[in-house]
């Protein structure tokens, strides 16, 4: 409303009125009024002492922090150290960043396939275990809820621990974690690390079993999952020398009285069929899960490559399995390093136990998505269970339509 040629002067002054008459009027009066009732709580803690004292001030230090409350309590260190000689108070809520970094490595070890979470917690543990806690609470504990609240337990029974011991206090303000041990007065730093290692396990044991949150837990149990599912796949189907895998599967077929069937295989979209040598991915093109070949799709429509029964699909959408009525083991590989996309770009058309046929359209896949994320948008299909197959043959075929016969296995029978 305010016109455009006075609105650089007018406008930041009426902010600033508002704000100001707010700030003294209200938010101050209010704030004054919290800072007296915390000192007064605070000294009365104090006084009563010993462990229940400590586990009162250890526990409700991270809070304050997050409100910027433990600014009041520098006035309450100065005075007990003109008193004393030393803050008894330090020592017991630094115990808040020891359950805080116990906290971290109960994530760590629980949620270690969470790559994101683990990287954020390197990069803020070091400096955590060195009393400076924001990077744990702002980047870890805090935005995950549950894991906030069990360090805070843990710097409660740290807290507790040095309140039990008495008389362990920092001859000034300075840091918290290790970088404290230099300033614990009367040499009774020993105490001091005690201390620590409570609140280090208090975090790490209250989180380990109460803290994770079951979002996080439940998305590493499917990745940990697949993997076993991978991992399963290519151990059924180990890489083998070139003399014994297309080879032997010929020379078994013909020293034998193992008659065989042929199964055709078909172009799962309409684009460009390639060999599977020509993959981008060594795992593929060095044919260690099997022989197959892979299509260049023009559209994200996606289609069976064989007659058969889907057998299994992928938590992620990016790959299912398909074995057909010869007992051909077959892989659908959408796209390349997709898995870590969690599924994104894949719409599953199928289910478990659905038969299908090369009409059969199995999914469908976002192209531009694969695209954007810098994925391959090969479409793999892998025999893989190649001890079946006595003899593998690509058509010579480059453009193809989907439903189109692109490969024929002869199988064991």
């Amino acid at each position: 409303m305010i016109p455009e040629a006075i609105d650089i002067i007018v406008t930041p002054t009426l902010c600033l009125l508002i704000i100001g008459l707010t700030e003294i009027f209200l938010i101050m009066p209010l704030a004054g009024l919290i800072s007296d009732s915390l000192v007064g709580s605070i000294t009365w803690v104090l006084n009563v002492g010993g462990a229940f004292s400590g586990f009162v001030l250890g526990a409700a230090f991270l809070p304050m922090v997050m409100f910027g409350l433990h600014q009041i309590l520098t006035p309450i260190h100065i005075q007990m150290i003109e008193a004393t000689g030393s803050t008894q108070l330090l020592p017991i809520l630094a115990m808040a960043g020891a359950g805080q970094v116990g906290a971290a490595l109960a994530l760590w070890v629980r949620l270690r396939k969470d790559k994101e979470l683990s990287e954020m917690i390197k990069g803020a543990l070091p400096v955590g275990i060195l009393g400076i806690g924001e990077p744990l609470i702002y980047g870890v504990t805090l935005p995950l809820g549950r894991p906030f609240i069990t360090a805070c337990i843990g710097g409660g029974i740290g807290g507790a621990v040095i309140g039990a011991l008495t008389n362990i206090g920092a001859t000034a303000i300075g840091p918290s974690g290790l970088a404290l041990i230099p300033l614990i007065a009367n040499g009774r730093w020993m105490g001091y690390i005690f201390g620590l290692l409570a609140g280090y396990a208090g975090g790490f044991v209250a989180t380990y079993f109460f803290g994770i949150p079951k979002d996080r837990l439940e998305a590493v149990k499917e990745s940990e999952a697949e993997e076993a599912k991978s991992a399963a796949t290519v151990t059924s189907v180990q890489p083998q020398p070139k003399e014994t895998s297309e080879t032997a599967a010929k020379e078994t077929a013909a020293n034998s009285s193992a008659t065989t069937i042929d199964t055709p295989l078909y172009a799962v979209a309409t684009g460009t069929t390639k060999s599977i040598s020509a993959s981008s991915d060594p795992v593929f093109s060095q044919k260690m899960m099997g022989d197959g070949y892979f299509v260049l799709p023009d559209n994200g429509a996606i289609f069976a490559p064989a007659a058969g029964t889907i057998t299994t699909i992928f938590p992620t959408k990016h790959a299912l399995g398909i074995k057909t009525a010869s007992g051909l083991e077959i892989l659908l590989h959408m796209g390349v390093d997709t898995v870590e996309l969690q599924g994104a770009p894949f719409e599953i058309l199928v289910e478990e136990g659905q038969a299908v046929t090369p009409a059969t359209q199995v999914a469908q896949v976002d192209l531009a998505q694969l695209t954007a994320k810098g994925k391959a948008t090969e479409m793999l299909v892998i025999i893989t269970n190649m001890d079946q197959a006595a003899n593998v043959e690509l058509l010579p075929i480059a453009e193809t339509k989907a439903g189109q016969a692109v490969m024929h296995v002869a199988t064991i029978k």
